[in-house]
């Protein structure tokens, strides 16, 4: 099976594509990219300094290793993380320490039986597409001429130098301070649980939070490779062990992190879910109104348009992109961004690095608790007071066959409708996949899926009623298609 190193790296099973010798191949291919003319070289960047990190998952501290052992056999200085550590750590590392880039083995939120490479670059966010596009070519070449990856004895490596364990926190935690006002959290300090699903943002919340005053209990914090057999990701359906402690009163309310820590999650004191819509809107009006921060939004297809509404109010500027943080990052490193997220929850803001960050959007979210003097509840409830009412839904609908994307996006613009659940569509855009918003400012997303036969369709309105006339009519284009 070929290794496709997509824009966020590589992914696959574990012991069926994911391998040892695949593993060493990518490697070779990323060490190769990296000692290249086309590599994005910056003035104060170390061209053969390399960060490399690893989640919880199975064997992925050994992953770690032996991508460290090949890169080290090229020539390069490798700081490896000492233990398992959130992936936005590792990519602030990557920054803090002018390396070239960085590689971090993780699956994020997918299954247990995955695992997989990011790759990083100098500026701390996902490595550009060219940069990924020339790992693969060295991928190919490498396979067709047959040449195996360089590789170095692990602790020879060590006693030269060549590989330098560390540990990511300290920096990370330095960085968030000039971020995150924790003196507004120890002026009210907060009760609260975080459930980090088995995943490398164990303890980090709670660990930052030292010395403020809040009473953090942590759930699913201790190393389970399996995570306890559920995707580690911070939606509704998989935190039910999360209701289960505010239930039985262990907080006042809750946040969760994915595998790797990219992604937020939260509930209420009630154990409503509040979903990533909601963290980005009440981030952006927080940030605007309370700390009299300015710059623009910039947010996903698939993301609330809450955050639009906002931004007409505080006249400030929102840009849409195609689904992805990547194109998020794009946005951040070349404009004045306040705020970007998506609706999978990776969220950053201004001052940070261009990546999804769980822990610093759950440390902000406490900090907004805390100076409000308001629970979770209220300030989602004050939120669509005035910005809403919103309710969301995704389906993903399976399909018979596969369905060529271009066409079926071409299909779906031509033959938009004229209104959906008696609201007239007022605009259609193809940016990615096909958008339809109505006069009530609800929206329908159609997009297929570029690599199965799945339509995905996303759901935005102003009433629950309004959000099942928006699913069931995708669920009769994806009929139709059939």
């Amino acid at each position: 099976m070929p290794i496709h190193f997509g824009t966020d790296g590589w992914r696959a099973v574990i012991s069926d594509t994911f391998t040892f010798s695949n593993l060493r191949m990518v490697a070779q291919a990323i060490a190769d990219a990296a000692a290249s003319e086309h590599w994005q070289k910056q003035d104060g960047i170390d061209p053969q300094k390399f960060v490399i990190g690893f989640d919880t998952r199975f064997l992925s501290d050994r992953y770690a290793g032996e991508v460290a052992r090949v890169m080290a056999a090229n020539g390069f200085t490798v700081l490896l993380a000492q233990a398992d550590a959130p992936t936005p750590a590792i990519s602030y590392a990557i920054k803090h320490h002018r390396a070239a880039g960085g590689v971090m083995i993780t699956a994020s939120h997918n299954a247990p039986r995955y695992n997989g490479v990011k790759l990083k670059a100098a500026y701390g966010g996902s490595a550009l597409p060219e940069q990924c596009r020339r790992v693969e070519v060295y991928i190919n070449d490498n396979e067709e001429q047959a040449r195996g990856p360089n590789l170095m004895d692990f602790k020879k490596a060590r006693d030269m130098g060549l590989i330098q364990k560390f540990n990511p926190l300290p920096a990370y935690f330095d960085h968030l301070r000039t971020l995150i006002n924790t003196d507004i959290i120890a002026d009210n300090p907060q009760r609260f649980v975080v459930d980090s699903m088995f995943g490398s943002g164990r303890g980090t919340i709670r660990a930052f939070l030292q010395g403020t005053g809040c009473e953090i209990s942590e759930i699913r914090g201790e190393m389970n490779p399996g995570f306890g057999g559920v995707h580690p990701e911070p939606i509704a359906k998989y935190l039910t062990p999360l209701a289960g402690a505010l239930g039985s009163g262990m907080g006042n309310f809750g946040l969760a992190t994915d595998g790797d820590a990219d992604r937020i999650g939260a509930m209420d004191e009630r154990g409503n879910f509040v979903d990533p819509h909601k963290i980005m809107a009440l981030a952006f009006q927080y940030l605007v109104e309370k700390r009299g921060w300015r710059g623009a939004a910039v947010r996903t297809v698939s993301t609330t348009r809450m955050i639009d509404r906002l931004a007409k109010r505080y006249d400030l500027p929102v840009y849409e992109t195609p689904v992805g943080f990547n194109h998020i990052a794009d946005y951040m490193m070349t404009e004045d961004i306040l705020l970007g997220g998506e609706e999978s929850g990776g969220i950053s803001f201004k001052g940070h690095i261009p990546e999804g960050d769980g822990p610093i959007m759950g440390l902000l979210l406490v900090e907004i608790i805390a100076q409000s003097r308001k629970t979770l509840g209220q300030l989602v409830e004050d939120l669509l007071k005035e910005v809403g009412p919103a309710y969301y839904e995704r389906a993903d609908l399976r399909l018979s066959r596969p369905v060529a994307k271009k066409e079926m996006s071409e299909m779906l613009v031509n033959q938009a409708p004229a209104e959906i659940g008696g609201q007239k569509v007022s605009e259609v855009s193809s940016r990615d996949g096909v958008k339809y918003i109505l006069a009530d400012d609800s929206w329908l997303l159609i997009r297929p899926s570029g690599t199965e036969p799945v339509l995905r369709v996303y759901a935005e309105g102003r009433s629950q009623q309004m959000v099942a006339d928006l699913l069931a009519y995708g669920q009769r284009i994806a009929e139709s298609i059939v």
